[in-house]
Protein backbone atom coordinates (compact mmCIF):
# COMPACT_ATOMS: atom_id res chain seq x y z
CA UNK A 1 0.00 0.00 0.00
CA UNK A 2 1.35 3.44 -0.80
CA UNK A 3 1.63 5.98 1.59
CA UNK A 4 -1.62 7.11 3.72
CA UNK A 5 -2.07 10.66 3.85
CA UNK A 6 -3.77 11.37 7.28
CA UNK A 7 -5.64 14.68 7.81
CA UNK A 8 -5.65 16.54 10.97
CA UNK A 9 -5.77 19.98 12.46
CA UNK A 10 -2.85 22.30 12.49
CA UNK A 11 -2.81 22.83 16.84
CA UNK A 12 -0.61 20.85 19.02
CA UNK A 13 -3.60 19.03 20.42
CA UNK A 14 -4.95 17.50 17.09
CA UNK A 15 -1.46 16.29 15.74
CA UNK A 16 -0.75 14.30 18.98
CA UNK A 17 -3.98 12.64 17.77
CA UNK A 18 -3.19 12.30 14.26
CA UNK A 19 0.49 11.01 15.35
CA UNK A 20 -1.60 8.37 17.69
CA UNK A 21 -2.92 6.80 14.55
CA UNK A 22 0.23 7.48 12.43
CA UNK A 23 1.96 5.36 15.05
CA UNK A 24 -0.33 2.41 15.29
CA UNK A 25 -0.29 2.43 11.60
CA UNK A 26 3.27 2.16 11.55
CA UNK A 27 2.65 -0.67 14.00
CA UNK A 28 0.67 -2.72 11.24
CA UNK A 29 3.48 -2.21 8.71
CA UNK A 30 2.21 1.05 6.79
CA UNK A 31 3.61 4.40 6.64
CA UNK A 32 1.93 7.71 6.32
CA UNK A 33 2.34 11.30 6.76
CA UNK A 34 0.50 14.33 7.88
CA UNK A 35 -1.65 16.75 6.04
CA UNK A 36 -2.55 19.96 8.37
CA UNK A 37 -5.81 21.53 7.48
CA UNK A 38 -7.74 24.61 9.23
CA UNK A 39 -11.14 24.21 10.15
CA UNK A 40 -14.27 26.32 10.49
CA UNK A 41 -13.63 26.53 14.26
CA UNK A 42 -9.92 27.08 14.48
CA UNK A 43 -10.25 30.26 12.27
CA UNK A 44 -13.27 32.07 13.99
CA UNK A 45 -11.92 32.03 17.91
CA UNK A 46 -14.58 35.04 18.76
CA UNK A 47 -18.01 33.84 18.37
CA UNK A 48 -19.17 31.42 21.11
CA UNK A 49 -19.48 27.66 19.89
CA UNK A 50 -22.96 27.48 20.11
CA UNK A 51 -24.13 30.74 18.32
CA UNK A 52 -21.97 29.56 15.40
CA UNK A 53 -24.60 26.97 14.29
CA UNK A 54 -22.51 25.03 12.18
CA UNK A 55 -22.52 20.82 12.53
CA UNK A 56 -19.33 19.66 12.26
CA UNK A 57 -17.30 22.70 12.74
CA UNK A 58 -14.05 20.88 13.60
CA UNK A 59 -14.64 18.41 11.21
CA UNK A 60 -16.24 19.90 8.00
CA UNK A 61 -12.88 21.06 6.23
CA UNK A 62 -11.27 17.32 6.87
CA UNK A 63 -13.98 15.63 5.36
CA UNK A 64 -14.17 17.54 2.31
CA UNK A 65 -10.33 16.61 2.14
CA UNK A 66 -11.21 13.32 2.58
CA UNK A 67 -14.62 13.48 -0.14
CA UNK A 68 -11.82 15.68 -2.69
CA UNK A 69 -9.48 12.98 -2.47
CA UNK A 70 -6.70 15.30 -0.86
CA UNK A 71 -6.47 12.82 2.12
CA UNK A 72 -6.61 9.12 2.74
CA UNK A 73 -7.82 9.00 6.69
CA UNK A 74 -9.17 12.22 8.70
CA UNK A 75 -8.37 12.53 12.26
CA UNK A 76 -11.20 13.70 14.97
CA UNK A 77 -11.70 14.43 18.34
CA UNK A 78 -14.55 11.86 18.36
CA UNK A 79 -17.09 14.11 20.58
CA UNK A 80 -16.66 16.98 18.04
CA UNK A 81 -17.74 14.80 15.00
CA UNK A 82 -21.30 14.48 13.60
CA UNK A 83 -23.85 11.93 14.11
CA UNK A 84 -24.29 11.34 10.87
CA UNK A 85 -21.12 11.37 9.01
CA UNK A 86 -21.20 12.75 5.19
CA UNK A 87 -21.87 10.98 2.71
CA UNK A 88 -19.60 8.31 1.47
CA UNK A 89 -17.39 7.98 4.39
CA UNK A 90 -17.60 5.79 7.56
CA UNK A 91 -15.91 5.35 10.59
CA UNK A 92 -12.35 3.58 10.46
CA UNK A 93 -11.20 3.34 13.74
CA UNK A 94 -12.20 3.90 16.86
CA UNK A 95 -8.74 4.02 19.38
CA UNK A 96 -9.45 2.97 23.17
CA UNK A 97 -10.67 6.09 25.34
CA UNK A 98 -8.06 7.97 26.94
CA UNK A 99 -10.34 10.22 30.10
CA UNK A 100 -13.67 11.30 29.53
CA UNK A 101 -13.58 13.70 32.33
CA UNK A 102 -14.40 17.38 32.64
CA UNK A 103 -11.31 19.08 34.84
CA UNK A 104 -11.82 22.92 36.38
CA UNK A 105 -8.25 24.42 36.14
CA UNK A 106 -8.18 27.15 38.82
CA UNK A 107 -4.76 30.19 39.13
CA UNK A 108 -1.74 28.92 41.42
CA UNK A 109 -2.48 31.41 44.65
CA UNK A 110 -6.52 30.34 44.88
CA UNK A 111 -6.17 26.94 46.27
CA UNK A 112 -8.96 27.50 48.34
CA UNK A 113 -11.41 27.71 45.38
CA UNK A 114 -12.25 24.20 45.79
CA UNK A 115 -13.31 24.23 49.41
CA UNK A 116 -15.29 26.89 48.59
CA UNK A 117 -16.80 24.95 45.81
CA UNK A 118 -17.63 21.84 47.79
CA UNK A 119 -14.69 20.21 46.99
CA UNK A 120 -13.25 18.74 50.17
CA UNK A 121 -11.03 15.73 50.98
CA UNK A 122 -11.55 13.88 47.47
CA UNK A 123 -15.17 14.26 47.08
CA UNK A 124 -17.91 16.77 46.02
CA UNK A 125 -20.06 17.76 48.84
CA UNK A 126 -22.83 20.71 48.76
CA UNK A 127 -21.33 23.73 47.13
CA UNK A 128 -21.23 27.03 48.78
CA UNK A 129 -19.34 29.55 46.83
CA UNK A 130 -21.57 32.33 44.95
CA UNK A 131 -20.77 34.57 42.14
CA UNK A 132 -18.02 33.07 40.56
CA UNK A 133 -16.84 33.98 37.17
CA UNK A 134 -15.93 30.07 35.51
CA UNK A 135 -15.46 29.91 31.26
CA UNK A 136 -15.95 27.50 28.85
CA UNK A 137 -17.22 27.88 25.31
CA UNK A 138 -19.23 24.57 26.08
CA UNK A 139 -23.05 24.57 26.20
CA UNK A 140 -23.06 21.43 27.99
CA UNK A 141 -20.15 22.54 30.65
CA UNK A 142 -22.46 25.80 31.13
CA UNK A 143 -25.67 24.03 31.45
CA UNK A 144 -24.42 21.64 34.26
CA UNK A 145 -22.31 24.70 35.95
CA UNK A 146 -25.00 26.84 36.07
CA UNK A 147 -27.48 24.12 37.15
CA UNK A 148 -25.13 23.56 40.22
CA UNK A 149 -23.90 26.65 40.86
CA UNK A 150 -27.01 29.35 39.55
CA UNK A 151 -25.18 32.14 40.74
CA UNK A 152 -21.98 32.11 38.54
CA UNK A 153 -21.13 33.89 35.65
CA UNK A 154 -19.63 31.77 32.51
CA UNK A 155 -17.77 33.69 30.35
CA UNK A 156 -17.14 32.74 26.67
CA UNK A 157 -13.32 30.85 26.29
CA UNK A 158 -12.27 29.70 22.59
CA UNK A 159 -9.25 28.55 20.84
CA UNK A 160 -6.29 25.97 21.53
CA UNK A 161 -5.78 24.08 24.63
CA UNK A 162 -2.60 26.40 25.34
CA UNK A 163 -4.23 29.71 24.15
CA UNK A 164 -7.12 28.94 26.30
CA UNK A 165 -4.86 28.11 29.54
CA UNK A 166 -3.16 31.57 28.73
CA UNK A 167 -6.16 33.09 28.35
CA UNK A 168 -7.65 31.86 32.14
CA UNK A 169 -3.61 33.05 33.04
CA UNK A 170 -4.33 36.61 31.99
CA UNK A 171 -8.37 36.82 33.08
CA UNK A 172 -9.58 37.97 36.10
CA UNK A 173 -12.26 34.54 35.84
CA UNK A 174 -11.63 32.03 38.60
CA UNK A 175 -11.51 29.18 37.07
CA UNK A 176 -11.83 27.36 33.61
CA UNK A 177 -13.33 23.82 32.46
CA UNK A 178 -11.19 21.78 30.56
CA UNK A 179 -11.54 17.85 28.55
CA UNK A 180 -8.95 15.92 30.83
CA UNK A 181 -7.61 14.10 27.98
CA UNK A 182 -7.07 17.21 25.84
CA UNK A 183 -4.56 18.50 28.68
CA UNK A 184 -2.84 15.19 29.78
CA UNK A 185 -1.91 14.67 26.12
CA UNK A 186 0.14 17.20 25.46
CA UNK A 187 1.27 17.25 29.02
CA UNK A 188 0.05 20.73 30.05
CA UNK A 189 -2.60 19.49 32.67
CA UNK A 190 -1.75 22.34 35.91
CA UNK A 191 -1.51 21.09 39.16
CA UNK A 192 -4.17 23.73 40.07
CA UNK A 193 -6.84 21.52 38.59
CA UNK A 194 -9.54 18.96 40.13
CA UNK A 195 -11.51 16.70 38.18
CA UNK A 196 -15.45 17.17 38.05
CA UNK A 197 -16.92 14.12 38.64
CA UNK A 198 -20.25 14.91 39.12
CA UNK A 199 -20.35 16.75 35.31
CA UNK A 200 -21.15 13.93 32.77
CA UNK A 201 -18.77 14.21 29.74
CA UNK A 202 -19.64 15.23 25.88
CA UNK A 203 -20.69 11.72 24.08
CA UNK A 204 -17.52 10.03 23.05
CA UNK A 205 -15.21 12.86 25.07
CA UNK A 206 -11.85 11.37 25.05
CA UNK A 207 -11.50 9.56 22.18
CA UNK A 208 -9.92 9.75 18.77
CA UNK A 209 -11.76 8.39 15.31
CA UNK A 210 -10.53 8.26 11.93
CA UNK A 211 -12.45 8.79 8.86
CA UNK A 212 -12.07 7.19 5.48
CA UNK A 213 -13.81 7.05 2.47
CA UNK A 214 -16.29 3.79 2.06
CA UNK A 215 -14.64 2.46 -0.88
CA UNK A 216 -11.07 2.55 0.27
CA UNK A 217 -11.92 -1.45 0.82
CA UNK A 218 -7.81 -1.71 1.56
CA UNK A 219 -7.31 1.28 4.36
CA UNK A 220 -10.68 0.00 5.63
CA UNK A 221 -9.67 -3.52 6.68
CA UNK A 222 -6.08 -2.37 7.68
CA UNK A 223 -7.77 0.62 9.68
CA UNK A 224 -10.08 -2.26 11.54
CA UNK A 225 -6.89 -3.92 13.60
CA UNK A 226 -6.93 -0.47 15.12
CA UNK A 227 -10.55 -0.24 15.90
CA UNK A 228 -11.15 -0.90 20.12
CA UNK A 229 -14.04 -3.18 20.37
CA UNK A 230 -15.06 -1.65 24.16
CA UNK A 231 -14.36 1.65 23.58
CA UNK A 232 -16.83 1.54 19.66
CA UNK A 233 -19.72 0.08 21.89
CA UNK A 234 -19.43 2.49 24.54
CA UNK A 235 -19.45 5.87 22.52
CA UNK A 236 -21.84 4.20 19.76
CA UNK A 237 -24.27 4.08 22.88
CA UNK A 238 -23.60 7.96 24.26
CA UNK A 239 -23.77 9.36 20.15
CA UNK A 240 -27.05 7.01 19.72
CA UNK A 241 -28.53 8.83 22.35
CA UNK A 242 -27.61 12.25 21.40
CA UNK A 243 -28.56 11.27 18.15
CA UNK A 244 -31.92 9.75 19.19
CA UNK A 245 -32.83 13.13 21.33
CA UNK A 246 -31.91 15.33 18.11
CA UNK A 247 -28.80 16.84 19.42
CA UNK A 248 -25.40 17.53 18.10
CA UNK A 249 -22.14 19.44 19.87
CA UNK A 250 -23.96 22.84 20.89
CA UNK A 251 -26.51 20.71 22.69
CA UNK A 252 -26.47 20.41 26.81
CA UNK A 253 -26.64 16.51 26.82
CA UNK A 254 -24.26 15.02 28.62
CA UNK A 255 -23.51 10.60 28.09
CA UNK A 256 -21.46 8.01 29.45
CA UNK A 257 -21.46 4.26 29.03
CA UNK A 258 -18.83 1.79 30.38
CA UNK A 259 -18.07 -1.72 30.94
CA UNK A 260 -17.05 -3.24 34.35
CA UNK A 261 -17.14 -6.86 34.98
CA UNK A 262 -18.72 -7.82 31.70
CA UNK A 263 -21.74 -5.59 32.09
CA UNK A 264 -22.79 -1.89 30.47
CA UNK A 265 -23.49 0.74 32.42
CA UNK A 266 -25.19 4.03 30.55
CA UNK A 267 -25.74 7.74 32.43
CA UNK A 268 -26.90 10.46 30.60
CA UNK A 269 -28.82 14.06 30.85
CA UNK A 270 -30.22 16.65 29.46
CA UNK A 271 -30.03 20.14 30.82
CA UNK A 272 -31.87 23.54 29.58
CA UNK A 273 -29.05 25.76 28.62
CA UNK A 274 -29.44 28.39 31.66
CA UNK A 275 -28.77 25.23 33.74
CA UNK A 276 -32.93 25.77 35.59
CA UNK A 277 -33.88 22.13 34.65
CA UNK A 278 -31.96 18.80 34.56
CA UNK A 279 -32.99 15.41 33.50
CA UNK A 280 -31.87 12.19 34.24
CA UNK A 281 -31.37 8.73 32.93
CA UNK A 282 -29.25 5.50 34.03
CA UNK A 283 -29.47 1.82 32.47
CA UNK A 284 -27.30 -1.41 33.64
CA UNK A 285 -27.79 -4.47 31.84
CA UNK A 286 -25.67 -6.96 29.36
CA UNK A 287 -23.34 -5.99 26.69
CA UNK A 288 -25.06 -7.89 24.35
CA UNK A 289 -28.11 -4.75 24.77
CA UNK A 290 -25.88 -2.14 23.54
CA UNK A 291 -27.69 -1.72 20.55
CA UNK A 292 -30.82 -0.84 22.16
CA UNK A 293 -29.46 1.61 25.41
CA UNK A 294 -29.28 4.82 24.04
CA UNK A 295 -32.90 4.91 22.30
CA UNK A 296 -34.29 3.64 25.14
CA UNK A 297 -32.45 6.18 27.14
CA UNK A 298 -33.52 9.34 24.82
CA UNK A 299 -37.02 8.27 24.80
CA UNK A 300 -36.63 7.67 28.86
CA UNK A 301 -35.44 11.65 28.71
CA UNK A 302 -38.06 12.68 26.51
CA UNK A 303 -40.69 11.26 28.27
CA UNK A 304 -39.55 12.91 32.06
CA UNK A 305 -40.10 16.28 29.67
CA UNK A 306 -36.96 16.70 27.87
CA UNK A 307 -39.25 17.82 24.12
CA UNK A 308 -39.17 21.05 25.79
CA UNK A 309 -35.82 21.70 26.41
CA UNK A 310 -34.72 20.07 22.92
CA UNK A 311 -37.45 22.92 21.46
CA UNK A 312 -36.24 25.47 23.39
CA UNK A 313 -32.27 24.98 22.71
CA UNK A 314 -33.15 24.31 18.51
CA UNK A 315 -34.93 27.86 19.15
CA UNK A 316 -32.59 29.47 20.62
CA UNK A 317 -34.10 29.70 23.62
CA UNK A 318 -32.60 28.88 27.64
Amino acid sequence: MSTIRIGTRDSELATWQAKKVQALLKSEGVESELVLIKSEGDINLTVPLYEMGIQGIFTRALDIALLEKKIDLAVHSYKDVPTALAQGLVKAAILKRDSYKDILVFKPGNETLPAALGYKDGTWQNATAADLVIATSSTRRKAQWLNRYPSHIIENLRGNVNRRLQKLAESSWQGAIFAAAGLERIQVRPETSIELDWMLPAPAQGTVMAAAREDNVALLEICERLNHRDTDICTGIERDFLRFLGGGCATPIGALAYIKEGRLHFSGNLVSADGSIKIETEWSGPVTDAGQVGEMAAKDILNKGGTPIIESIRDGGA
